[in-house]
């Protein structure tokens, strides 16, 4: 399964907190631990006097840098104040929080999360989640599925049984433009309007690729040899190995002699790993990781972070 698939996990399921069956982490007077107990993992937190515990509901993201946790107290949502992060297999705020400073244990243990941001955190981590714009836990599975991209399936495999060619047929998307692409990616990813709009802004938006890459020189919006799923297939792991991208990049910047695009000049310094040096890894404060910056460009040293 692709990592979209993991963007969400039951708490059953989640390996990261299978194999952390005690996370400890303390903050000021507050101590948090993530304690496992069966299939479930129990959230505590404590400052010396009391502690509030609920079992977690949800873990978001797969672990590659982060993943958070989603509970519930009092049938309304939370987002956990702190988070488990890859890169020092332990816990620490979770990105977004570093400013806030909790004064009950209620705010200590998590942020709460109003039933608009709910439907796009569960519409963005799982299927079939939403429905007219609430969340529905009954038929919600975990993860990015088929049809959170390509839409509902009952015509689909009604039509596979009956061969009926129309019915099975679902959204195909790779014929979108650049501009669709990052529009449609973007509803998750985020997309340039809504980060412009919303922030947030300096190096807190690197993780935004859809944003970041519309930021670029070279992007095009009638181009698909720019587009997000040029470099990257929904259906397959995404590839961590920079010069892997060499042809993308090269199919518009061509050598002398080569078809490639008109105005697109050719690097000078290097003919391999483009985006290594054209795409640079930048750390986003408090996540313990660096993300590829998708604004595409001749990053010179030191240069200050384009926004």
């Amino acid at each position: 399964m692709t990592s979209m698939a993991h963007a969400a996990e039951t708490v059953a399921e989640c390996g990261i907190l299978r194999t952390h069956p005690h996370l400890h982490l303390r903050l000021g007077r507050f101590d948090y631990t993530i304690e496992r107990k069966g299939d479930q993992s129990i959230y505590t937190v404590s400052d010396g006097a009391g502690n509030l515990a609920v079992p977690i509901k949800y873990a978001f993201g797969l672990g590659d840098a982060g993943q958070t946790y989603i509970f519930e107290k009092d049938g309304q949502y939370f987002e956990s104040f702190v988070s488990f992060y890859k890169a020092i297999d332990s816990l620490d705020i979770t990105i977004g929080d570093q400013a806030l400073r909790p004064s009950s244990l209620t705010d200590a243990a998590g942020r709460h999360i109003g039933s608009q941001e709910i439907a796009l955190c569960f519409s963005c981590h799982t299927t079939n989640a939403i429905y007219n714009g609430s969340l529905v836990e009954e038929k919600l599975i975990p993860g990015v599925q088929c049809e959170r991209c390509h839409g509902p399936s009952e015509n689909h495999l009604v039509g596979l049984k009956k061969g009926d060619a129309q019915l099975f047929a679902m959204k195909k998307l790779t014929a979108m433009t650049a501009e669709d692409s990052a529009q449609f990616c973007g509803g998750c990813h985020r997309t340039w309007q809504f980060v412009a709009e919303h922030g947030p802004h300096g190096t807190g938006n690197v993780r935004f690729q859809p944003y970041r890459l519309t930021n670029s020189k070279c992007f095009d919006v009638d181009d698909a040899r720019i587009s997000c799923m040029t470099c990257h297939n929904p259906h397959q792991q995404v590839d961590t190995v920079s010069a892997d991208y060499d042809a993308k990049c090269q199919a518009c910047h061509a050598a002398p002699g080569m078809a490639g695009k008109a105005g697109a000049k050719v690097c000078h310094v290097a003919t391999k790993d483009c985006a290594g040096c054209h795409m640079p890894k930048i750390e986003l404060p408090g996540s313990h990781h660096t993300f590829t910056d998708h604004d595409i460009r001749i990053a010179a040293k030191n240069a200050a972070y384009p926004e």
